[in-house]
């Protein structure tokens, strides 16, 4: 095969020094005929390219070879059989050809098959409010100056192509639930049938064919909306192709050049708005007279009418520590002190956590991001404040703690008394029992008066509780008078009589 430098060197020695062919032929050591074959193409390189491959053992047994080869591809991907096996298989049958003709033939089958497949699509037709697709997205942002990747959830109407973004910090199944409630509650209802890929969050098990083992969580949900969920087969991307294109264009024109923002809802706002606009200006592809919009509009009447929101969090079981802990995705919340020494339920929603013990709320955050995070709500904390006044001054949950109101200027001016830790400990109790409010009410009055010590504090709140009711005693029939008594002086007189001054009778 000739190499590009000796390609080079025929076309030098012919156009620039004039030599005749068979002096170039004679000084390189080639064929005359191979010197005319290189000026004649004017090509500047060649590849070998073989025919026709000889198969002299494997050509009787291609029909067969072929049959286990698309048979093997029809399999679920972990069932499928190796070359080795398939030879092997082969071989059982008679083939006395080695592994290798074996391996060559089905690369190249595995080749032609795929190209065939890949080259050919159907076109897909959907009618108002049948279906949904659904699709995520990874996108790079900055987010309060740091680079942040965000992931983002992009739904589609296939009729209309109306279609919403939200970002979140990350892909899980709580997050998979609050797209769609946000996704439902804009468009104002939902399909009959959502299309998804085979991502975890939905699908625990990818059988044959269509077949799938959905989450239970992720099919309350779909029960709750009103819709069926289809998973597409794995690897094609067309059967859900117009959220797959809509990825393309919103990492386009919405994500390019990278985008800063202070917060996630500053960010999730400008995406609604930047889908709205686009959808007012944007033709419908196949009806040009109408703009997606125009075309969402006419849909509206045809999706299931929106449920509410779902209750979409996603459940696990933590222990709580003896400082009043949940360790929950890296990150620790505070609890009530009552339930401290038994597991409690942690529900994650995408932006807040609720701590549950016995069905019972012991604990309530907004959620943080990120690793190492300890979230405390001093409230929690104060029933130990009770036993242990005196971590009041240094307990981390109560670093910079404002109290609100006239309670905060009670706070203030305990700080400055020696036992002002203790009187504001029992300030706090009374909280737990009496409500913030009432506290409040009781520490303003005293302030009015000039005081501000927790005895005054506590005596003008025991001033102001409402006394209970009188309790209601049923008397039984047996002991009910038959005759009531009236009152006789007379009665009294003759008593007098009967037993005398000395009191005998």
């Amino acid at each position: 095969m000739l190499i590009v430098e000796t390609i080079a060197r025929i076309r030098r020695e012919f156009h620039v020094k004039k030599k005749p062919i068979k002096a170039i032929a004679r000084d390189l050591g080639v064929s005359r005929n191979t010197v005319r074959k290189v000026l004649r193409s004017e090509e500047t390189a060649f590849v070998y390219e073989r025919e026709r491959q000889p198969m002299p053992r494997l050509a009787r047994w291609r029909e067969e070879l072929d049959s286990l080869l698309a048979a093997n591809a029809g399999k679920a991907r972990k069932e499928r059989l190796t070359l080795i096996r398939i030879w092997e298989e082969l071989k059982e049958r008679g083939f006395e050809g080695g592994y290798d003709s074996v391996r060559r033939y089905a690369r190249e089958w595995a080749r032609v098959r795929e190209t065939a497949l890949a080259d050919a699509y159907v076109p897909l037709s959907f009618a108002p409010g049948e279906a949904f697709q659904f699709d995520w997205s990874h996108e790079v942002v900055l987010i309060n100056g740091a680079t942040t990747t965000v992931k983002v959830a992009h739904v589609r109407l296939c009729h209309s192509r109306m279609f919403f973004v939200r970002a979140y910090p990350r892909e899980t199944q709580e997050m998979l639930f609050d797209a769609h409630d946000k996704a439902f509650a804009f468009f104002r209802g939902t399909c009959q049938r959502g299309v998804y890929d085979n991502m975890k969050t939905a699908v625990d098990a990818v059988f044959v064919g269509k077949d799938r083992q959905f989450n239970r969580r992720f099919l309350q949900m779909c029960a709750h909306y009103l819709f069926e969920p289809t998973a597409c087969t794995p690897a094609a991307g067309w059967e859900k192709g117009q959220v797959e294109n809509q990825v393309g264009l919103v990492r386009e024109r919405f994500f390019t050049p990278r985008l800063r923002f202070k917060s996630f809802d500053e960010m999730n706002a400008w995406l609604l708005d930047k889908c709205v606009a686009h959808a007012r200006a944007a033709q419908h592809p196949e009806d040009r007279s109408k703009t997606i919009w125009e075309a969402f509009e006419a849909e509206r009447s045809s999706l299931v009418a929106y449920r509410g929101p779902f209750d979409g969090f996603n459940a696990t079981t933590a222990s709580v520590s003896k400082t009043c802990l949940v360790r929950f995705d890296t990150n620790k919340y505070s609890v009530s002190a009552r339930a401290v020494g038994r597991p409690v339920e942690v529900q994650a929603y995408a932006d807040r956590i609720v701590i549950k013990q016995d069905g019972e709320i012991v604990g309530e955050h907004r959620r943080r991001f990120g690793r190492g995070h300890t979230i405390y709500n001093p409230w929690h904390y104060v029933p130990v404040l009770v036993r242990k006044p005196g971590a009041l001054r240094n307990g981390a949950p109560f670093k910079d703690w404002v109290l609100p109101g006239a309670l905060g200027k009670v706070q203030a001016k305990l700080a400055g008394v020696s036992d002002g830790d203790r009187q504001m400990v029992d300030l706090l109790a009374a909280v737990l029992s009496d409500g913030l409010p009432a506290v409040e009410a009781a520490c303003a009055e005293a302030l009015r008066q000039g005081a501000f010590s927790s005895d005054v504090i506590i005596n003008i709140l025991t001033r102001q509780r409402e006394p209970e009711p009188p309790r209601t005693i049923m008397t039984p029939d047996a002991l009910r008078l038959r005759f009531e008594p009236a009152a006789d002086c007379g009665r009294y007189d003759a008593l007098r009589r009967s037993y005398g001054t000395t009191g005998h009778p």
